[in-house]
């Protein structure tokens, strides 16, 4: 098994969240193939990518409210997000479903988005951002909003309350927010405030995700196609199974089992915990 099939499996078994992951981390390579000026250095995002706060762009490029939130400025930026998404995600999915996941990562870069733009627009500043850490700090803040004082454990410091490490993360954005990439800041508490307020709807009985899953939904069953019933003869036949039946079926059996057993396995220990013959199987049985 090569290390493709191997990330095909973890991307597949992963979850919700370590698909975003990989497509953070694709749309980074991307851009380090198209989009970065190797002469000086840096990215040069292209309107129909980054959101800009210039109505005359993205009123006609409204798909950047999404697209900035999957793109980054650098492998440090990358680096530190996907960090701390794998820990709120982590933390987020022991309360809620994938699907709220989901619907909360788009609804809040599409609220810090307008934020931003807006807030800029306004101030009659010109800029754009890219970068997910208004989604990530909206899953963030949504957890500790839910279950402020969770214990979590951090190396160096023991056990830490979640709200304690939330604020501390806040603090540090409103104190930089003069200090330089006051759009990235403003999309960032956009981002936690959204976060707090789904938490808040979701307590009385408003769930904002669902917007996003019956969109998804809907274009999923647009391009799929009705299932036809072909015409069947139906005959009877009142012959006993054949031995040769029994067997395929317990066959079955057993091999359902196994990937189960791997399954429970995966969700106890992780996915890195099997051996290489049950990643094999289980890359096999996927097929």
């Amino acid at each position: 098994m090569n290390i493709l099939d191997d990330l095909k499996l973890q991307y597949r078994l992963g979850g919700i969240a370590m698909r975003v992951m990989y497509w953070n981390i694709a749309c980074f390579i991307v851009s380090l193939i198209f989009f970065y000026n190797y002469s000086n250095g840096f990215f040069n995002f292209p309107s129909w990518i980054a959101l800009s706060s210039d109505p005359q762009v993205f009123m006609f490029k409204p798909w950047t409210f999404l697209t900035y939130a999957f793109f980054h400025d650098g492998f440090l930026h990358l680096l530190f997000n996907m960090m701390v998404l794998n820990f709120a995600s982590s933390l987020f999915l022991t309360y809620f479903t994938q699907k709220q996941y989901l619907g909360l990562y788009l609804l809040s870069a599409l609220f810090a988005g307008v934020a931003f733009a807006l807030s800029f627009y306004l101030s009659n500043i010109g800029g754009s951002i890219v970068g997910a850490s208004a989604a990530i700090m909206a899953i963030l803040v949504a957890t500790t909003t839910y279950s402020p004082l969770m214990n979590v454990r951090l190396f160096l410091f023991g056990n830490v309350k979640l709200w304690h490490i939330t604020a501390v993360i806040i603090i540090l954005d409103l104190m930089q927010f003069r200090l330089g990439n006051m759009g990235g800041h403003i999309s960032h508490l956009a981002g936690a405030f959204f976060g707090f307020v789904y938490i808040k709807l979701l307590q009385n009985g408003t769930d904002l995700s669902t917007i996003v899953s019956k969109t998804l939904d809907f274009f999923a069953n647009l391009f799929k196609k009705s299932p036809t019933t072909p015409f069947t003869k139906v005959h009877k036949n009142y012959r006993k199974p054949t031995e040769k039946t029994t067997s395929r079926i317990v066959t079955k059996d057993k091999t359902q089992q196994q990937i189960d057993e791997i399954l429970d396995k995966i969700s106890q220990s992780g996915y890195d915990c099997l051996t290489k013959e049950e990643k094999e199987f289980l890359f096999k049985a996927g097929k």
